[in-house]
């Protein structure tokens, strides 16, 4: 063990650390892992990863100036960096409040050890497949009775700042609540549904409007809506309209209109919605190599 502890000790100092070894060091490795474990959670689950990519992007073209040595631009942007700086905290700035609203509501022990404290996102056990034709069969039934419908399907970014708006519901999807909801004249029909993790979160919540110019005039509120919180996530929103019981689908900032049950069911089906598609490929090649092994 002093053999052991010895080749430590050399390691460190060819390193150029210190020989000698504290509890403090460890200490400090742990803190700075939770740090920047949630530090990537938080921008995960933000419209932050998206604007993070836009600023990795002028971060490669200043390198790129720097390094051709374009004498005229570094120096616009050596002038401009504390400027730059400033705008970004006024970008981040409803994303950092959140996190730090959430970090005075935090129970530390219990986010630590992995407890939820509420039932939010737990999944009721059904396949995914099955909770889409519940949600497929509720928008078509809607469709029928023409019973405007806003439902908000989350995929990797979370949108809690937009489900606050709100009611929440927590509740196991079934085409029956579906249809409960958006029925005209009850106090949640008015709004959105957002759907996470199989379940309903909330209701009634507003959604940004988008000021896309080539969305068509005969289009409402309810359609510039499903569209416009497309545009700020990686969401699927499905829109019935209340004036022609037309089905529609939101998904990257693009609206895809008139769309039949089962060109509804192949968009919800790919990608599988609460799931990343990098875990989906991963899954594909285990089980490919399976099928290989057993063959």
């Amino acid at each position: 063990m002093d053999g052991f502890l010895d080749n430590v000790k050399n390691i460190l100092s060819h390193l150029g650390m210190p020989r000698s070894f504290h509890f403090s060091y460890i200490l400090e490795i742990l803190i700075l892992t939770v740090i920047i474990y949630e530090l990537l959670v938080w921008v995960k689950n933000t419209r932050a990863w998206t604007l993070l990519k836009g600023i990795i992007v002028i971060l490669v073209f200043v390198a790129v100036c720097y390094i051709l040595n374009l004498t005229t631009i570094t120096w616009i942007i050596s002038k401009t960096a504390g400027v730059l700086f400033i705008m970004l905290v006024i970008l981040f700035q409803p994303e950092l409040r959140r996190a730090l609203e959430q970090l005075g509501r935090r129970n530390f022990f219990a986010s630590f050890m992995g407890v939820s404290g509420g039932r939010l996102g737990e999944e009721d056990g059904r396949s995914q497949e099955k909770i889409n034709d519940e949600i497929v069969k509720a928008v078509f039934e809607m469709s029928k009775a023409r019973t405007g419908a806003l439902i908000v399907i989350e995929n990797q970014v979370e949108l809690s700042e937009y489900e606050r708006t709100g009611i929440p519901v927590d509740a196991f999807i079934s085409n029956q609540l579906l249809i409960n909801i958006f029925e005209k004249n009850t106090p949640l029909h008015d709004g959105a549904v957002f759907i996470r993790d199989q379940r309903v979160v909330a209701a009634t919540c507003y959604l940004p409007l988008s000021d896309n110019m080539s969305v068509g005039k005969e289009l409402g509120t309810r359609h510039r809506a499903g569209l416009g919180i497309s545009e700020v996530s990686d969401s699927l929103t499905i829109i019935v309209s209340e004036e022609t019981g037309d089905v529609s689908v939101a998904e990257g900032g693009v609206l895809t209109r008139r769309l039949t049950r089962d060109q509804l069911s192949s968009r919800m089906s790919v990608p599988a919605y609460g799931s990343s598609k990098t875990v989906e490929k991963l899954k594909g090649m285990f089980v490919n190599a399976k099928k290989k092994s057993d063959e």
